[in-house]
């Protein structure tokens, strides 16, 4: 059951019933797709007609269908025969399946948190010697997909286990091109730009944001990401991380500046929709609709990939809006960091298959596929940008391409307790008035609290 290409045709092997043509969901030859790579990986794939490999994670209809239609080419090219899964309940069962000796192959994980657990307790199985290097150098910002991916093992000892298959991206502010060209502005190419203009527009008599905490119990959160995107910008990656961890104190000048860099957008009346003291109380779902009123009750808005959901169902991407990436400072020589997310792939239950399967997502073609089907983004730098299906995909997945670094978002990172409790608190705490530095204090001491 095994495709061989030749001339960007379908040949079928003498190894069983091949998959047919028909059954591909972008045929062989046709498309924006690496038709070349895929025929030198499928040439040199090991023959593993009878063999099944389980892959189990978090996609459900219609994600699931468009793994499978992925998957098939990897099908087509081994005779193996890849079988998906998908539940809402994955991070509970994937660790009852690793405690009864029942796991899949390989297991697609959220986010990295559940996957480090598990390594450090025998429940992974490393990735191959090279996939480090490879990583490092066919992904933009490689190192960083490199760290998020390498956990401690039973013994503490550092192992590379998760392969970044799938990410999104935060670090976007978008605006109204329409506005913008009436207005005479032009998008900035550094976070000193991005500050000269928000003066500008209020110097001209309107107001550059709309910012929008509200968020029923979860109130607070769009604000994090704020925090951690300015943390990015201010200091380090290093200092990110041991922020993340407690490693420095959440109440350190360094953390203490990037709140307070985040004051300087939402805590002045003239800088923010609404004023100031609306933010903490605007619901994040109804604050970018300002960009689309007569007159525009705002120019920007900071905002992950997903916040076209809440745009009003007559704008078009390109010419009702746009967006560019949430800028660096030119001055503090930090490069271009991307805050964002991202699923992992992990070995669970090894096998011939299994392996075979982990080299073929380092193919640009496991990535197109995915690419022109869904909202599936990659940093993989060896994949063609005009897979994607639409131009909003192609420009967040140029974003991705120009990261320099690339981290988590840092409240997910930390204990449920401080990233999802006195973290989203604070902040609206600190919106509505309260020192930065205090608000640090506070939210330091229920890390303490929980150690």
């Amino acid at each position: 059951m095994k495709i061989k290409l030749t001339a960007f045709a379908v040949t079928l092997s003498l190894s069983g019933l091949a998959h047919a043509q028909d059954e591909l969901v972008f045929p062989p030859g046709e498309g924006p797709f690496d038709w070349a790579g895929y025929e030198a990986w499928a040439n040199s794939a090991p023959d593993l007609s009878g063999q099944t490999v389980t892959v189990f994670g978090p996609w459900l209809e219609p994600e699931d269908q468009f793994f499978s239609n992925a998957l098939a080419y990897f099908e087509a090219a081994t005779g193996a025969d890849a079988v998906y899964t998908g539940s809402d309940g994955f991070e509970q069962q994937i660790v009852i399946d690793a405690e009864a000796g029942s796991a899949p192959n390989i297991a697609v994980f959220p986010q990295p948190g559940l996957a480090a657990v598990m390594a450090a307790n025998g429940q992974l199985h490393p990735l191959a010697d090279d996939m480090a290097a490879w990583v490092a150098d066919n992904y933009a910002a490689g190192q960083s997909w490199v760290d998020l991916g390498t956990y401690p093992d039973a013994d503490g000892a550092d192992q590379m286990y998760g392969f970044f298959y799938n990410v999104n991206v935060k670090s976007l502010v978008w605006y109204n091109p329409e506005n913008f060209e009436d207005a005479g502005y032009e998008v900035p190419e550094s976070m000193e730009d991005l500050k000269a203009l928000t003066e500008q527009i209020v110097a001209d008599g309107d107001t550059p944001w709309c910012i929008g905490l509200g968020s029923g119990p979860a109130t607070g959160w769009p604000a994090t990401d704020w925090v951690e995107d300015l943390m990015l910008r201010t200091q380090t990656p290093e200092v990110y991380d041991a922020w993340t961890t407690n490693e420095i104190a959440f109440d350190d000048p360094r953390v203490i500046e990037a709140i307070e860099e985040f004051g300087w957008f939402s805590r002045d009346d003239a800088k923010v929709s609404g004023g100031a003291g609306a933010v903490a109380s605007t619901d994040f779902r109804e604050s970018p609709k300002g960009l689309f009123t007569s007159p525009p009750q705002c120019y920007m808005h900071r905002q992950a990939s997903f916040v076209p959901a809440f745009f009003p169902e007559d704008v078009e991407f390109g010419v009702d809006t746009n967006f560019f990436y949430f800028p660096s400072y030119a001055d503090k020589d930090l490069g271009n960091p991307v805050l964002g997310g991202g699923t992992v792939l992990a070995v669970t239950n090894p096998s011939d298959a299994s392996t075979a399967l982990m080299d073929f997502f380092k193919q640009p073609i496991a990535h197109e596929i995915m690419m022109a089907q869904t909202g599936f983004l990659t940093p993989h730098n060896g994949v063609n940008l005009e897979a994607y299906k639409d131009d909003t995909l192609r420009a967040l997945g140029e974003v991705l391409l120009g990261a320099t670094t690339f981290r988590f978002d840092g409240s997910d990172l930390m204990p449920g307790a401080v990233g999802a409790g006195s973290f989203w608190t604070g902040m609206v705490d600190y919106s509505g008035g309260k020192d930065a530095a205090e608000v640090a204090a506070d939210i330091q001491k229920s890390w303490d609290a929980i150690k």
